[in-house]
């Protein structure tokens, strides 16, 4: 007796390439019935109980005839194909004979095995065509004169809940799919959907294959993808008795064979954050059916007014007799339904329709006279019933004959294999690999043009080809008998071979990979002496394709260069995945930004990897992730996506590209707009402020180059950070410290300070734009944050922030020397409704603009003159160094050194003055001309700093002042800057004076020191 529940199985694979190039570690094992997963972070295992538990991930050899088979002794042993049949497979055959409907279902990620478990490959062949094969052996081995058997075949797929016969051409498919109805007696139906009669398993194993090439060419024409439609193949299996007295009675039942949309689908949405969720029909169709599942077993345990919502998707209403009525199979074990035989006499089956063709003629004519819109349906079903009478008037033999001419028409429409075998060809790249290398295009002699439909009558061997971004006329592939040349239809036809892209004629290799527009891929198979058995075709598959696009784009190499490495010979597993992943959006990127094109929304979609040059505070490289950066051209707006998110949007935005190729106005509310979100800030980039000087008690202060996630220059931020006291003063004299831990227990104060920023490009793509920055500090609760400056290319902030330490430990000493400020520029952006203010762009007069010259060439040469006199500050303290003592090059802390260094107050109160040296009641005149030295030095040093502030604010503004548009303003801040200019110049000036006078006052003071010294020497000596 056939399983009255449903069996549950998990089956687990061998890695593909990709995940074998990633060095990636099984986390699953399997005992039995059950199916363990490890944490690989923290060792956590959790357990799962099966039905069966298939261990398919290696343990395996492959027989003289290709068929993978289990390696003795192996633990867990290796299910192969057949294991799987006699466990899920057999049992659904059972029902069928037994006149059940049964259904299997498959579900899992693509590229998970789902379709080599269903179908199979090559010589390993799936549950489906194995079943058919032992339904036509137990069919063939009848001799049973009084016994007929019928058996049908079709094929469908379900994508944004509309349904396509696979076993009709994508031309041939009405626009909307076909329509699913709902007959009184038999349920629901697909209206105008093939049964094609068949007779043995090698017809099934061809209508499978036409199926597959038909699906192969809709997803690139449509851009569905498999892992975003349902498959749904199934066997009707009729067995007619007929008795001594001619009558006839008939047991019917139905296979179901499913294969849901891909698992990721469900998994992408809810946990994204998204504010659009549940928007895809896909979604909805897997969460209708798991609510049917839900309703039947609260029905099957006694919960009363539960109503099974089958028509809320066209999945589970085409399934509705798989899953309940006469199905003695369900998802869950609880579920036990009132299962009937589907066993009606023949005759009796003639009566009743045509008692209701008889009845639904009445019907139509009231409405007729009434002029009822449900005229329509009515009028469907009578069409329904003639068709359903014309089935049984023919006979099974005229049935099979009918559906042998057609197949044999379409065979010679379709034969091809032979001319494959002469000449070079293209095969398609799919995502799922099993609809890989079903399309295969020859290339005649002469020219082949692929293109979009419709093209021009010119070209004698022309192939149609769909697709995003594909063009009439789009390729063109030249046979010249010893070579093929590829060569682009128009400028602007994108093609690549071998990831990059071409502009003019080139000669293709055996096995180049080819990309036509967005989303067409092809291998390329070249002349027969060209191709040898070692040829690994295999290899070349969907990730492959992808990887070398990214390399193409020259992500690969800017990945590898920021990559950590394990050792000299191995490659971080984690940066080959986020590799992977950049890879794997990036075709979905080309398609989104495709259909953005083709419907006129002006957004454009680009691959970022997050943190690709990116180091945290202790300047370790962070962890990179891939994200999707959005603009929109019309507004300028611009949003960072996560991968979840994209994949998210971008099943939505197919939608409604399906939706727009049908005709439909696809102008809805921005909040419903897959391409649209709300304003958001935007990360633009960082720099490292080292706190190492902080431990010191030494200010520091320079222009910081902010750059992004690329490491590419995006702003540039002053910022300096000086020791202060409690109430935030800064301190006037030095207050060095010459080691840190005299630090502790003390208490610390300085001040962080970000006067402004500059050439900041954020804002100069769009003046309406603002920015700000953050940063974290030590154990502060919350970043923090300026405020936000608008329409500036160069922010003045004007930035302070005190910390303050009320006793410093070993921890917060250990935290400066090791750690960076990490300051993070981020931008701002008006919301769409609002206008900020700005200012109003005119022409500036000519004189304005010659003025502007002239002062930017005054900047130069003042700039010149800093690095001039920074030069002659370096020289300088080389001559000071020749003055120096030698005392002063001993250790400090030594008794017999005349002079001892302050450290009393690593942060000496501003109000004392506490010179850098003192003298001990020894000091000669020497160590007085010394201090003089330092002191003279020290001021100098002190001026030139203000100085270039000064210079450093004049440059700034020099942006500013382009970009005011009144005259008079303008007028007015060139006279403030030129007056700012001759204070620069007047100061330096000064300052060089200053420290020659001081300087040549020293050397001459120096000079009667040695004269002195000399003469006192040889007084000595006398």
């Amino acid at each position: 007796m056939p399983s009255e529940s449903v069996k549950v199985a998990v089956r687990v694979r061998p890695f593909n390439q990709r995940e074998k190039n990633a060095k990636s570690k099984c986390i699953i094992s399997m005992k039995d019935n059950s199916t363990t997963i490890t944490n690989p972070a923290t060792g956590e295992k959790k357990v799962f109980a099966y039905d069966h538990s298939y261990w398919s991930h290696d343990g395996y050899n492959v027989d003289p005839d290709g068929i993978f088979v289990s390696e003795p002794d192996h633990e867990p042993p290796y299910a192969d194909q057949q294991n799987v049949f006699n466990d899920l497979g057999r049992g659904v055959l059972d029902n069928a004979w037994q006149g059940y409907n049964a259904a299997l279902f498959a579900y899992g990620q693509t590229g998970s095995g789902k379709s080599y478990s269903m179908i199979g490959y090559g010589p390993n062949k799936g549950i489906v065509p194995i079943t058919c094969g032992q339904l036509f052996k137990a069919i063939d081995e009848n001799n049973d004169d009084q016994k007929q058997f019928q058996v049908t075949f079709s094929m469908l797929e379900i994508y944004n809940e509309h349904v396509r016969d696979l076993l009709t051409a994508a031309k041939s498919q009405p626009a909307g799919g076909l329509r699913v109805r709902q007959h009184p007696q038999t349920g629901f139906y697909v209206d105008g959907l093939k049964q094609i009669p068949t007779d043995s398993y090698k017809q099934i194993q061809r209508l499978m294959d036409q199926g597959t090439v038909n699906r192969t060419t809709a997803s690139t024409d449509m851009n569905a993808t498999s892992s975003r439609s349902h498959m749904v193949i199934t066997i009707t299996f009729k067995q007619i008795y007929k008795n001594d007295r001619g009558q006839s009675t008939t047991k019917s039942s139905r296979i179901s064979l499913v294969d849901l949309a891909g698992s990721e689908r469900a998994a992408s949405t809810g946990a994204t954050g998204d504010r659009l969720k549940e928007g895809s029909a896909i979604n909805q169709s897997l969460s209708t059916l798991g609510n049917v599942i839900s309703s039947l077993a609260d029905k099957a345990n006694g919960k009363s007014n539960i109503i099974v919502p089958y028509r809320d998707s066209v999945l589970t209403k085409l399934l509705q007799s798989a899953l309940g009525g006469n199905s003695k199979q369900n998802w869950a074990k609880s579920i036990k339904n009132q299962a009937t035989i589907n066993e009606s006499p023949t005759d009796k089956l003639i009566r009743e329709l045509k008692a209701e063709k008889l009845r639904l003629l009445e019907e139509l004519k009231k409405l007729k006279s009434g002029q009822d819109s449900n005229s329509e349906e009515v009028e469907d079903l009578l069409e329904e019933n003639r068709r359903q009478m014309a089935d049984i008037n023919l006979t099974w033999e005229q049935r099979m004959e009918e559906a042998r001419a057609e197949w044999e028409k379409s065979l010679q429409e379709n034969s091809q294999d032979s001319r494959l075998r002469q000449v070079p060809y293209l095969q398609n790249i799919n995502e799922d690999p099993y609809l890989s290398g079903v399309v295969k295009l020859p290339l005649e002699d002469g020219v082949t043009t692929l293109g979009k439909p419709n093209g021009s009558n010119d070209h004698t061997n022309y192939i149609d080809i769909r697709g995003l971004r594909i063009q009439i006329n789009h390729a063109k592939f030249e046979n010249k008998g010893n070579k093929v040349l590829i060569e682009p239809g128009s400028r602007s036809a994108e093609i690549r071979v071998n990831g990059k892209r071409i502009t003019r004629h080139t000669k293709l290799h055996h096995l180049d990979r080819i990309k036509l527009g967005s989303n067409n891929l092809y291998l390329y198979v070249g002349y027969p002496e060209e191709r040898t058995d070692k040829d690994d075709i295999q290899q070349y598959d969907y990730d492959f394709f992808q990887s070398e696009l990214a390399d193409g784009a020259g992500m690969g190499t800017n990945l590898m260069r920021s990559m950590s490495v394990v050792d000299s010979h191995e490659t971080d597993p984690g940066t080959i995945i986020v590799f992977q992943h950049y890879s794997n959006i990036l075709s979905k990127v080309y398609e989104a930004n495709a259909m953005s094109e083709e419907m006129e929304k002006g957004v454009i979609f680009e691959a970022v990897i997050k943190n690709l040059t990116g180091h945290d505070a202790l300047g370790r490289p962070r962890d990179k992730e891939v994200v999707v950066r959005v603009t929109s051209k019309p507004t300028k707006k611009v949003w960072i996506w996560s991968e979840e998110k994209f994949l998210n949007r971008k099943y939505m935005i197919e939608e409604m590209y399906m939706r727009w190729l049908e005709g439909e106005d696809v102008k809805i509310d921005k909040t419903k707009d897959p391409f649209w979100d709300p304003v958001e800030d935007i990360y633009l980039g960082s720099c490292h402020v080292w706190l190492n000087n902080v431990a010191y008690c030494m200010d520091s202060e320079d222009y910081m180059d902010i750059r992004d996630h690329h490491g590419k220059e995006v702003a540039q931020l002053h910022v300096s950070i000086a020791p202060c006291d409690k109430k935030g003063r800064l301190f006037k004299d030095e207050t060095v410290v010459f080691d840190p831990s005299q630090l502790e227990g003390r208490r610390l104060d300085f001040m962080i300070m970000v006067p402004q920023g500059r050439d900041v490009l954020w804002v100069k793509e769009d003046n309406t734009r603002g920015v700000y920055f953050s940063f974290s500090f030590y154990d502060h609760p919350k970043p923090i944050k300026s405020k936000v400056i608008w329409e500036s290319m160069n922010p003045h902030f004007d930035f302070k922030q005190h910390i303050s330490i009320p006793q410093v430990g070993q921890d917060l000493l250990k935290y400066l020397q090791s750690h960076a400020l990490v300051v993070e520029l981020l931008g701002t952006q008006v919301p769409e409704k609002e206008k900020h203010l700005s200012k109003t762009a005119t022409k500036i007069s000519k004189s304005a603009e010659i003025r502007i010259k002239e002062l930017q060439y005054a900047l130069a040469k003042k700039e010149a003159e800093v690095t001039r006199l920074r030069a002659e500050r370096d020289k300088a303290r080389k001559h000071l160094e020749k003055f120096k003592p030698l005392d002063l090059r001993r250790d400090s802390s030594s008794s017999e050194s005349p002079y001892a260094m302050v450290v009393n107050d690593p942060c000496p109160s501003p109000r004392r003055k506490t010179p850098l040296l003192r003298s001990n009641s020894a000091q000669g005149p020497i160590g007085s001309l010394d201090s003089e030295m330092a002191k003279a030095m020290k001021v100098f040093f002190r001026d030139v700093k203000t100085v270039q502030k000064k210079l450093d604010i004049i440059k700034a503004n020099d942006a500013d002042v382009l970009a005011l548009s009144d005259l008079d303003s303008l007028q007015t801040v060139l006279k403030q800057q030129h007056n700012d200019v001759v204070d620069v110049d007047t100061s330096l000036a000064e300052t060089v004076g200053t420290l020659k006078e001081a300087m040549m006052t020293i050397i001459k003071r120096k000079k009667q020191q040695d004269a002195q010294h000399n003469g006192d020497i040889m007084n000595e000596a006398r």
